[in-house]
């Protein structure tokens, strides 16, 4: 396993098992709730038995790149949308395809099938990334996931007992981070979302099943699964190490690993 960055962006790399080159790639963004760096959620969502390179990049704003909490909490206050999940949507999905790029000439990884992985903020990037193109991903598995960006605005508010009012420019960036309303750009991406019974229901489990719905409308492979005594959270706080796998962290590594080897074994559409 290789934990060091390339192209600005820190990162986990496991290789597969096999050796093989053109063995699948997985790429995995965490959550800013715990696991809340890439190398936190390695250890909580290890993908276990799957036979993939493995990559776990670090968010901006986050791990290596966090600022700190005054300054980070100030840049969220001042603009939550466009200085914070916006920012770092946009900033994540951006990158992805330079640090592929350095890692295929580091690593010598190969052409063979990917799929995209992410919790909460890290689903949205995952999300993000299918659907701007800056990959192209048999599958898609998105956990406690932010796919619309208003709901959550709203509860962050609620729970920190702010009034945000959206501007043309913030109503922009959460009309881009709307995976729901741009399903269809996911294309032949078959997608499930996981989703813990414990997490707020407008913001994350709502959403799921809108987005889980208008995919199979458009034809594509598509569920929701719900985990039992799980919350928004796979990992125990502090959430910035690697930790003990959390029971729920080790049912939602089996709910993904499942999907993706069917999804990575499908001749593409």
């Amino acid at each position: 396993m290789y934990s060091t960055s390339a192209a600005g962006v820190p990162y986990v790399l496991e290789p597969p098992s096999s050796g093989r080159a053109d063995a699948p790639l997985v790429v995995a963004w965490h959550l800013m709730d715990a696991p809340r760096t890439e190398r936190a959620f390695a250890a909580a969502l290890p993908l276990a038995g799957l036979d993939a390179w493995k990559l776990y990049p670090g968010l901006p704003l986050c791990g290596d790149r966090f600022p700190g909490e005054d300054a980070l909490m100030a840049q969220m206050f001042a603009e939550p949308v466009r200085n914070g999940h916006g920012l770092i949507n946009e900033q994540a999905v951006a990158e992805l395809p330079v640090l592929l790029d350095e890692l295929r000439a580091s690593h010598g990884l190969g052409d063979g099938p990917v799929a995209v992985v992410g919790g909460s903020a890290g689903a949205g990037v995952a999300g993000g990334a299918v659907v701007g193109k800056a990959v192209e991903a048999r599958a898609a598995v998105l956990i406690s996931p932010l796919v619309q960006l208003r709901p959550v605005v709203d509860l962050l508010a609620r729970q920190y007992g702010i009034d945000y009012t959206w501007t043309p420019e913030s109503t922009a960036v959460a009309d881009r981070m709307d995976l729901v309303w741009r399903s269809h750009e996911f294309g032949a991406t078959a997608v499930r979302c996981i989703v813990g019974a414990d997490d707020d229901t407008e913001a994350f489990l709502y959403p799921a099943g809108r987005l889980r719905d208008m995919r199979r409308e458009q034809g594509v492979r598509a569920d929701l699964r719900v985990v039992n005594d799980m919350g928004h959270a796979l990992a125990d706080e502090p959430g910035v190490e690697p930790a003990p796998q959390t029971d729920a962290a080790r049912q939602v590594d089996a709910m993904t690993v499942e999907f993706l080897a069917q999804e990575l074994e499908r001749e593409p559409a």
